[in-house]
């Protein structure tokens, strides 16, 4: 068993190894495990479904939504290690390394809690009697990341973190 494997296991994951893609580590070029593939089809399933889902997210009050992200930051300050060993395995990158992109993922959640609570906007000025104008947030939609292979987990947590407490899935 590899040690990916045996870190899916212990964590009560190893259902989740199937798959029709191998995927080898750049480490030394093992096997780590199997990944599904999507087809375009699918890929059109998921979007609908998020946009289903933005109209129900973009309901919850922002507070709420920060809760979520730093349970999400609580879950990552208990995995951390596992999770970096992973990056290390996926990406080829030292444990130290590896353990940096966890870390930077579980500092933008607590970042991203701290703006759930400061999205408000600017009452600006206006030079016409009685009126102003007002600057608010608004949720837009359902925000994909594409992120490179050797930062598999930072980038996509820097933008999902940020859009989940702006409202955006």
């Amino acid at each position: 068993m590899t040690k990916f494997q045996q870190i899916l296991k212990a964590n009560g994951l190893s259902g989740l190894n199937t798959g029709d893609l191998p995927v080898h580590t750049p480490v030394d070029g093992s096997l780590i495990g199997h990944v599904k593939q999507h087809k375009v089809k699918d890929v059109d399933a998921a979007i609908r479904k998020s946009v289903k889902a933005f109209e129900q997210w973009r309901a919850v009050p922002a507070p709420v939504r920060g809760e979520l992200v730093r349970i999400l930051g609580e879950e990552l300050r208990a995995h951390k290690e596992d999770l970096g060993a992973l990056v290390t395995l996926e990406a080829g990158k030292i444990l130290s390394e590896g353990l940096g992109e966890v870390q930077e993922m579980i500092d933008i959640c607590d970042f991203a809690v701290g703006l759930s609570r400061q999205l408000y906007g600017l009452t600006i000025a206006s030079e016409r009697p009685g009126h102003h104008m007002r600057e608010q947030w608004q949720p837009i939609g359902p925000v994909g990341v594409i992120t490179a292979f050797n930062f598999p987990v930072a980038v996509w947590a820097w933008n999902a973190a940020l859009a989940f407490v702006c409202g955006d899935p």
